[in-house]
């Protein structure tokens, strides 16, 4: 498959799985709603990030392996929901806030911490390695020069990073944001139990 329409394919596939419902989006919506837009542009950042891990061992094959391993998969999966589900309850104690969120002067430490939440939200994904052992079998070939992988693999994580961007800056714009700021952990913990249902369901489904 030649590089453009390797990058067409990928394009059309990923932004479909992005736009779908589920931890990543959730967790986007929560720190923009609770925080301000740049906390959901860092934590789309660190989703971006987090698909550097699924990237890195599907292009080496090991997708296969993981996607084949049932007590590999199980150790992901209880990895991951288990986090999905500490973030959920983070989310359900959440209390009313006496300002407005802040969109600016994010200081560096917590800064870091977003990205790093962002990051582990996806790279503890379940689902990724069945998910990107599929989509790499399309566009991948055995004898593929490591810089197309590169490529391929650079252009997934702007894709995402480009998706959540538009998500964060379209549920910050003021009108959005002075709307739920006043309700604010109410939404904080309507997606706290929404994060922690996914957690639940990530351990108790059966990845087929």
């Amino acid at each position: 498959m030649e590089l453009a329409h390797g990058l067409l394919v990928i394009t059309v596939i990923h932004l479909l799985a992005a736009a779908s419902p589920g931890p990543d989006f959730v967790m986007v919506t929560q720190q923009t709603l609770s925080k301000g837009r740049r906390a959901g542009l860092l934590c789309s950042l660190g989703i971006a990030l987090g698909l550097s891990v699924h990237i890195a061992y599907s292009a080496f094959g090991l997708a296969t392996v993981i996607a084949n391993s049932s007590s590999a998969l199980w150790a992901i999966k209880i990895l991951g929901g288990s986090y999905l589900t500490y973030l959920g309850v983070k989310g359900l104690l959440a209390k009313p806030k006496r300002s407005a969120p802040q969109t600016n002067g994010v200081e560096t430490s917590s800064a870091i911490k977003t990205i790093v939440t962002g990051f582990l939200c996806n790279a503890l994904n379940p689902k990724a390695p069945l998910y990107f052992l599929s989509l790499f079998t399309i566009v991948l070939s055995p004898d593929m020069p490591l810089h197309v992988i590169a490529i391929y693999g650079i252009w997934i994580m702007l894709i995402q990073l480009a998706w959540f961007s538009i998500v964060a800056t379209l549920l910050a714009t003021p009108p959005v944001a002075k709307r739920f700021n006043k309700f604010g952990h109410y939404i904080d913990r309507v997606l706290g139990g929404a994060m922690v249902a996914l957690g639940i369901k990530v351990m108790i489904t059966r990845i087929t």
